[in-house]
């Protein structure tokens, strides 16, 4: 069995790990716990199958909310489905948040495990009012009413009690036997003195005080100075949660939204957004970084122009490896992955552009051309044919040891260096945490290089003649 230990917690700490604390006592709530053996040990067994065993186990139990979820590795980015409805209007809110639950319940989109509301209805409460007549008729202030009941049910600190260096607070407190009781609470005297007589008097609280019973929400949230319901629910083990929030979008978009009410997803998919259009910039500004030193060692633009092109097949050879096996794409480790794949792939472009301009210069001095646009197309093709032939090994060879030095991280490969070296016995393991988190980078730059390198082989030194070719028709027409 996976499971080693399991602990159940009621009442306090019941809160969703995942997700922000709850407000309020939660005495309703209960929160499992389990803990399963270390991946390695597992034996191919996939604790997304074991939830969803649990999921099957305890979806027909009635009177209960149950949610089955997978502890979240990482800084929290919240439920992978979460819609913020905001409004005015508090109790319309709930309201159009239960409206867009049983809405989107009936549209039955497949993946969402079960769609909830953060705001719950029919908290009890119980309202003491002060009685503003009765207190003034017998000169009792709404302070004296209201410090009888905090200091019954909280305390009041009235000295201290020293012992040695340490100082303990004593606390003027109603015993937890009368303290969870109205009857006993509002059974006490308000003590205080008369301004009419300066005598000390004693009035009923009951009599100064009226109580109600009633409900309530168990919190009202503000966002941004609006108040704000939030819908959420998980995906299930299997699904892709960003084809799940598309589906979820669409159906949306027939729901008929009431003036002065919006809503947006936010979430795990607000924390991708920024994710990736940091991501974006960073790629932007190390695309400029590296054209402008190459613009700087090279004295052109053509040949940058050139070798940054290897970038984009890098990035076309990513999809086409991701659409070709049918993975996933992890938007924040894929991002890393084509950022740095943008300073590894132009090393490929330097060494061959690099050569091919050393060979020219040489065949330029050769035939005492002192302009290198007057150079004939054939001499251009020969030099670009013996760099391609000369560079293929070093362009090869480093590209075969980038990819065979990312392997192991993208398959997981693990071994026990302890074991190896006294009994001979490496305890060879694949997969594990890291290898769901490194992987995605780890492709992402296999992908890209494999597929660039074989074309930076072929459309590089294509480009690069292209280039000369303009050159020389330009310099030839106005020779």
């Amino acid at each position: 069995a996976l499971p080693i230990s399991v602990l159940t917690q009621i009442g306090e700490g019941t809160a969703d790990p995942n997700g922000p604390p709850d407000p309020g006592a939660s005495p309703h709530k209960a929160r499992v716990t389990v803990s399963f053996i270390p991946e390695e040990q597992r034996n191919g067994k996939s604790s997304t199958d074991v939830l969803n065993k649990m999921r099957d186990a305890v979806k027909d139990m009635v009177d209960a909310k149950i949610v089955v979820a997978p502890n979240e590795n990482g800084p929290p980015t919240g439920k992978a489905i979460n819609i913020e409805v905001e409004g005015d209007d508090i109790d319309q809110l709930a309201i159009l948040s239960q409206d867009i639950i049983n809405f989107l319940n009936k549209a039955a989109v497949p993946g969402v495990e079960e769609l909830q509301s953060d705001m719950q209805i029919g908290k009890p409460e119980y309202i003491i009012q002060v009685d503003r007549e009765a207190a003034n008729r017998y000169g009792v202030s709404t302070w004296n009413v209201a410090d009888v009941i905090r200091t019954a049910i909280y305390g009041r600190e009235i000295s201290k009690y020293k012992v040695g260096e340490d100082e303990y607070p004593m606390m003027l407190r109603v015993s937890e036997e009368y303290r969870n009781k109205v009857e006993a609470v509002l059974g006490q005297k308000v003590t205080f003195r008369s301004m009419s007589t300066g005598q000390i008097s004693q009035v009923p609280l009951a009599s100064l005080v009226t109580k109600t019973y009633t409900t309530s929400y168990n919190a009202v949230k503000r966002k941004n100075q609006k108040r704000v319901i939030t819908v959420f629910s998980n995906v299930l083990g299997g699904y892709n949660a960003n084809e799940v929030i598309v589906q979820l979008k669409d159906q949306l978009k027939q729901f008929p939204m009431p003036n002065n009410f919006k809503y947006k997803f936010t979430g795990e998919q607000q924390e991708q957004a920024e994710a990736m259009a940091f991501l974006g910039n960073a790629f932007l500004l190390a695309m400029l970084g590296i054209f402008f030193i190459l613009v700087l060692q090279f004295n052109s633009i053509v040949a940058p122009f050139i070798i940054i092109s290897s970038v984009v097949f890098s990035t076309i050879g990513v999809f086409l490896g991701y659409f070709t096996t049918g993975a996933d794409i992890s938007l924040v480790m894929t991002g890393v992955g084509v950022i740095s794949l943008a300073g590894i792939v132009v090393n490929n472009a330097i060494v061959l552009v690099d050569y091919t301009n050393l060979v020219v210069a040489r065949k330029k001095s050769e035939l005492g051309i002192e302009d290198a646009g007057k150079i004939p197309p054939d001499v251009i093709r020969d030099a670009l044919l013996e760099a391609g032939s000369t560079r293929l090994r070093p362009v090869l060879l480093t590209a075969i040891t980038t990819v065979l030095g990312l392997i192991p991280l993208a398959l997981g490969f693990n071994f026990n260096f302890f074991t190896l070296v006294s009994d001979l016995d490496p305890q060879l393991y694949f997969g594990g945490q890291n290898a769901s988190f490194w992987g995605p980078m780890a492709w992402t730059v296999i992908y890209g290089l494999v597929f660039s390198t074989l074309l930076t082989l072929i459309i590089v030194p294509a480009m690069y003649y292209l280039a000369f070719r303009i050159k020389y028709k330009v310099v030839d027409r106005f020779r």
